[in-house]
């Protein structure tokens, strides 16, 4: 496969390069960090209950993951690897989407209406540096709890028709990490139902697709990591 898979040494390199101002990269390589760690909790779930299914009992519980609860088997074993650099550079887009970049000493603010385009515009970043596609599709399928052509064409989302969504269970394990924590300033984690009312607002089957997702996924310690990063939840 063509280009290249970023060591965490790189990860950061590519966050600095396009990163227009040390406020910017704290915000958004931060949030890349937590998301990492949350999707990294929600695949070794994922993986244990997988190893588990033929050494328990049946309707045996499986005991928490990693603060991590509930959750489904999976078809295969997930690559955690790949998870966390996906992860860490799902987001990298949204430097390209702020209306104050932290340049002009204003607060940062995004841009409502080009917001939609980060993830595109990240994973065209990470292509023209030379990663691999297969990492920069974590980039392009972490929007919402993924958008299809149809939701694009629907709601007039001034993105290329076309269906973003997560192609395999890592960039999948992102994009329900990625629904847990917001970049807002200041930022803040979200719990389960935060999520499903901002899901709920985009339709009964933008909902739906998220509260799949979590029976899936099982439920992280959002709390946790709220009082560990000193952030407010909601």
């Amino acid at each position: 496969m063509d280009g290249f898979v970023p060591t965490l040494e790189q990860v950061d390199e590519l966050h600095r390069k396009i990163a227009p101002s040390e406020a910017a990269y704290e915000l958004v390589h931060t949030h890349c960090v937590i998301v990492a760690r949350i999707a990294c909790q929600l695949a070794r779930r994922r993986n244990a209950l997988f190893v588990r299914q033929c050494t328990l009992p049946q309707g045996e519980a499986v005991p928490p993951t990693d603060g991590v609860t509930g959750g489904t088997t999976p078809p295969r074993l997930l690559d955690e690897r790949l998870t966390m650099i996906g992860g860490l550079l799902h987001d990298i887009g949204t430097y390209r989407v702020l209306k104050h970049d932290g340049t002009d000493g204003e607060e940062l603010k995004f841009s409502k209406k080009r917001y939609i385009l980060h993830g595109l515009l990240g994973y065209e970043y990470l292509i023209g540096e030379g990663v691999s596609e297969e990492i920069a599709q974590f980039a392009r399928n972490h929007t919402g709890v993924g958008l299809t052509r149809e939701d694009v064409e629907r709601q007039g989302l001034p993105l290329p028709p076309d269906d973003y969504v997560p192609m395999n269970l890592e960039q999948e394990a992102v994009m329900v990490a990625d629904k847990y924590h917001s970049k807002s300033v200041p930022p803040k984690f979200l719990s389960v139902d935060a999520y499903t009312d901002r899901a709920a607002r985009f339709g009964e089957e933008n909902k739906r697709r998220w509260l799949d997702a979590v029976e899936q996924y099982g439920v992280p310690d959002i709390p946790a990591l709220a009082a560990e990063y000193g952030m407010r939840m909601i």
